[in-house]
């Protein structure tokens, strides 16, 4: 379940250079030894990457919805805002905020309908910016129900998983001057992923029986 206000999410993560196929598994056995299998609800946040949602859906058939993240697309409006707006910053955050805004309150088919009745200027560049826009919220459309989502105590968000990415990772992989091969990488990912878990995943790796 989620963690209740003012308590720390526990977390355990998976990390290494595993093809898309080989982390099904992995995360599926996580999933089971913190009860997902009891859970009433299935629920999975994606960046909108291709294939992640048939990958969500073959490895976690119960999922009730794949939700794209919310900051992910409110990045495509903040693009058209710059478009609508080039040479003035202040009016293209006001209108990133202000689409962000219905995108959240209203949901995505809402927002189709803005974009699409929109009266655009004829700026250079714009029409282009906006066809890719829209192009990207059609294909999405049926994973940006917001309002619907955050009724039923959904986060929208992958903040939890763009962070982890810097700390299980970048952080210890990315300092300057270093240079790593795909072994050693994905060795010293399997120690982070470790480290950066939940103390019991720690302890319990140490305290393994290596009898065969």
């Amino acid at each position: 379940g989620l963690p209740k206000p003012g308590e720390k999410m526990r977390a355990r993560y998976v990390s290494g250079l595993y093809p898309l196929a080989e982390v099904g598994p992995l995360l599926r056995k996580q999933g089971a030894q913190v009860g997902l299998d009891q859970a009433e609800v299935w629920v999975a946040i994606s960046d909108g990457g291709a294939g992640l949602e048939d990958f969500l859906r073959e490895n976690f058939p119960r999922v009730e919805a794949v939700i794209l993240d919310f900051y992910h697309a409110a990045e495509y409006l903040a693009k058209l805002a710059n478009a609508l707006h080039p040479s003035d910053e202040t009016a293209a955050l006001e209108q990133t905020k202000a689409w962000s805004r219905v995108l959240r309150d209203e949901g995505g088919d809402v927002m189709i309908s803005v974009l699409e009745s929109w009266e655009w200027p004829s700026a250079r560049g714009l029409g282009a910016v906006r066809s890719e826009v829209l192009g990207y919220f059609r294909n999405q459309v049926h994973r940006m129900d917001y309002p619907t989502y955050e009724s039923n105590g959904w986060y929208i968000g992958s903040g939890a998983v763009e962070s982890a990415c810097k700390t299980v990772v970048g952080q210890r992989m990315k300092g300057s001057g270093m240079r790593w091969s795909e072994a050693g990488a994905h060795a010293v990912c399997h120690v982070r992923a470790l480290y950066r878990s939940e103390q019991s995943q720690w302890d319990a790796f140490w305290q393994r029986s290596l009898a065969v």
